[in-house]
């Protein structure tokens, strides 16, 4: 889009009072910044900051321009000059003043965002003085409690306390305060935690892409939870697609910024542009990305009894050990520690084969009992994630079976783990993993699927929400193995994703090869039919050249009797939604989950239920075929005579 240049504002240099504060070097200095200030050739450009939640422009930040077409026009340049030339404070009161003009010239509505660094803020309020810093804001035109001050950290703040006394004296003035950037790596949490800004402004770095990336959605979410600690308003940076732009909006920041909502110009404006009207508008649910693979959190073995058994040194006998074992007979093994520190571990049937051996006692009691020890036993550190226990369990050493493991804390052996709490954890965590996404297609699990239908009923939006289940799964798996079976479901993974829409539809894996798919967009029905079309022709390919040939295989049903299965298809049963129904996530599910029974029983590719009500026990048990008519391949509608019964139609 071409933007028109306006003419620049006319700006006085600043005033012989306002330079006679500053510094002899900005009032005398003949570096090119000192002769731009003195010959007011600086001024101010405003970008609008956009209230997410209503549609309209909130504030303008106002921000620092040198002479148009000359080396000095942007602020980075105008910045390095100022350190250059050791003008920094002295600059920044200079953009101050220029910010309170230029917005006091325009007269214009909503707030005024004014950079400022800390240190620059303590010397503002020292030259203006506590109680007269309202009455210094007012002479420009600009009321003080229409003023945001933006602390920027260029530099550490130098003094803590200062700062502090500063902030007390902005907001005695009616002023608010804002902190600038924050994750950029100089915005740090303890200036948030001191000058408890009223807006924190959250750096575009994890903003941009957020509709795509989980890990700056997680950052986001994580800077939102410390900002309801301390009652902060935040203010997103960077907002360059409409995305972005939603996904904020769903995760309810309050305020945004960034090119899509409006460049900076010299005149502030009073709407937001079109494009992002229309995203703000748009009242469907943002689809917020997912991590693909979600590892369980470290630290899982502390939720793991650990057997609190004895210990043996290097130096313990023989004897001794099987002494131990026979006061403890629950003990499967003992570690040998020395120093604090695992070295070694005794098996118990092994030991106590070995010393009920003739002669064993006489050669070997008095020994010392390494000679009998696994001197490289598993340990594992307590503080372990799941995919370390995984590597043991598929390690070529399984040992551990028998053996069992040693549990350390910072290296200090702390206790013993048998091989079967070993097994039982890791799987017990990959099954709390893959309720969050799913192994085999790394799609969300069930718990981002409930988290989404709650999104979206919340909202009061309309969608329709898709079950998609294979026909004939089973004979294909159990004649071709697992392998071929686990790419069948990869391939429907991948014909529905290709299919739905990323930013309006969410694609969800509940398990086995049943998928749900929460449609927003319109023409959800031809994707649906393009999903099923596809997903027909691929499959097919799976298929060995007989199958194929003959359109199918012969396999045993689930009675043991061998029959003929056509080549594995998708149906898919369609619940509507619509916004004005009292539902909560599980009887979406359930509807869903009802329309693509009838799709399977009916074997139709597509079963749609429209203006469907939540399930009932009573209505999920009796459901059978008479309570529901169904018009052939067409776009016939019935009306079934049971209350519990929806519209049904069949594709």
């Amino acid at each position: 889009m071409l933007r028109t240049r306006r003419p620049l504002p006319f700006v006085r240099p600043p005033c012989p009072r306002v330079l006679a504060a500053l510094s002899p070097a900005l009032q005398q200095g003949q570096g090119p910044l000192a002769q731009l200030v003195r010959s007011g050739q600086l001024y101010c450009v405003f970008q609008p900051l956009a209230d997410l939640r209503e549609g309209t422009v909130y504030a303008h930040e106002a921000l620092i321009r040198g002479p148009q077409g000359s080396p000095w026009h942007t602020p980075d340049v105008l910045l390095d000059m100022a350190r250059q030339e050791h003008l920094l404070q002295d600059f920044e009161l200079v953009c101050a003043y220029t910010a309170l003009q230029g917005w006091g010239a325009a007269r214009a509505a909503g707030r005024i965002f004014i950079n400022i660094s800390a240190d620059a803020l303590v010397q503002a309020v020292a030259l203006c003085g506590a109680d007269t810093l309202a009455r210094t804001v007012r002479t420009f035109g600009v009321q003080p409690r229409m003023v945001v001050l933006e602390i920027t950290e260029h530099e550490r703040v130098s003094d803590m306390a200062r700062l502090r006394q500063a902030v007390q004296c902005v907001h005695g003035a009616g002023m608010r305060l804002a902190l600038d950037d924050f994750g950029d790596g100089r915005s740090s949490l303890r200036v948030w935690s001191e000058v408890k800004p009223d807006f924190v402004k959250i750096d575009k770095y994890f903003v941009r892409n957020i509709s795509a990336q989980p890990q700056n959605l997680q950052m986001v979410q994580a800077i939102k939870s410390i900002a309801q600690v301390f009652g902060t308003t935040l203010v997103a940076e960077g907002i360059e697609t409409p995305a972005d732009l939603r996904a904020l909006r769903d995760l309810d920041i309050a305020y945004g910024q960034g090119w899509l909502l409006g460049y900076p110009d010299i005149q502030p404006v009073g709407v937001l542009p079109a494009e992002a009207l229309t995203a703000l508008q748009d009242r469907r649910v943002a689809v917020l990305p997912q991590l693909a693979h979600q590892s369980a959190r470290p630290g899982i073995l502390r939720h793991v009894p650990v057997l609190q058994a004895p210990t043996l040194t290097p130096d313990t006998v023989n004897d001794t050990v099987a002494a131990c074992f026979q006061n403890h007979e629950n003990l499967h093994a003992l570690a040998i520690v020395e120093d604090g520190r695992p070295v070694a571990l005794i098996n118990r049937q092994q030991f106590m084969t070995h010393y009920a051996t003739l002669y064993f006692r006489e050669v070997h009691g008095r020994k010392p009992c390494l000679g009998f020890a696994n001197v490289q036993p598993r340990v594992v550190e307590r503080d372990c994630d799941v995919e370390q226990l995984l590597g043991i369990l598929t390690s070529q050493d399984q040992r551990y079976l028998s053996d069992g493991f040693i549990v350390t804390a910072n290296g200090r052996y702390i206790g013993l783990g048998t091989g079967e709490q070993l097994v039982r954890t890791v799987t017990e965590a990959r099954i709390e993993a893959a309720r969050h996404a799913n192994p085999l297609t790394f799609l969300p699990g069930n718990i981002p699927i409930s988290l989404h239908i709650t999104r979206l009923l919340e909202n009061q939006v309309s969608f329709v929400a898709c079950y998609a289940d294979l026909n004939h799964f089973k004979p294909f798996n159990d004649q071709y193995g697992y392998w071929r079976g686990d790419e069948m479901i990869r391939l429907l993974a991948r014909v529905i994703t290709t299919h739905a829409n990323a930013e309006r539809d969410f694609v969800g894996h509940v398990g086995g090869d049943d998928f749900l798919v929460l449609f927003q967009s319109q023409d959800w029905l031809p994707r649906c039919q393009a999903i099923v079309e596809e997903f027909g022709q691929q499959a097919r390919l799976l298929f060995d050249a007989d199958a194929q040939a003959a359109g199918g295989i012969h396999a045993e049903d689930r009675y043991g009797v061998e029959r003929f299965f056509p080549c594995t298809t998708v149906s898919v049963g369609a619940a509507c939604i619509a916004p004005d129904q009292t539902l909560q996530a599980e009887d979406v599910a359930n509807l869903a989950a009802l329309a693509k029974h009838d799709a399977k029983h009916r074997a139709l590719p597509i079963v749609v239920h429209e203006s469907a009500q939540a399930p009932t026990p009573q209505s999920i048990a009796t459901r059978s075929p008479a309570h529901l008519h169904c018009h052939g391949h067409a776009h016939g509608h019935a009306h079934a005579h049971s209350p519990i019964a929806p519209v049904l139609t069949a594709y």
